[in-house]
């Protein structure tokens, strides 16, 4: 009965993880949004195999800690592009036609 049981559970592959990882990599550091389609999906195969293995507790922690990653990252890029190049606020100076 095990056995069937082990068989049936589809195993976290480090090639699961790695493509997780990169495609992250590639939407979240390189900006390209290309790849977020591709996240999505090997995201959600990763998670689909972890669920068959940890109980629930296990990944209710799990996509916690995945939750307070991604308000961190959000909240750096957010604050990334705050920092725009820096503008004048004194008052506009005259043009020499004018």
């Amino acid at each position: 009965m095990d056995n069937q049981l082990e068989k049936q559970i589809d195993k976290i592959l480090p090639e699961d993880i790695s493509r997780t990882l990169e495609s992250a990599y590639h939407v979240v550091f390189q900006g390209d949004y290309d790849h977020v389609d591709d996240l999505l999906k090997h995201g959600g195969i990763l998670i689909r195999k972890a669920a068959q293995r940890f109980t629930s507790t296990q990944m209710i922690l799990g996509i916690a800690a995945i939750a307070a990653v991604a308000v961190v990252v959000v909240s750096r890029a957010a604050a990334s592009d705050d920092e725009g190049e820096a503008t004048d606020a004194s008052e506009p100076k005259l043009s020499k036609a004018e």
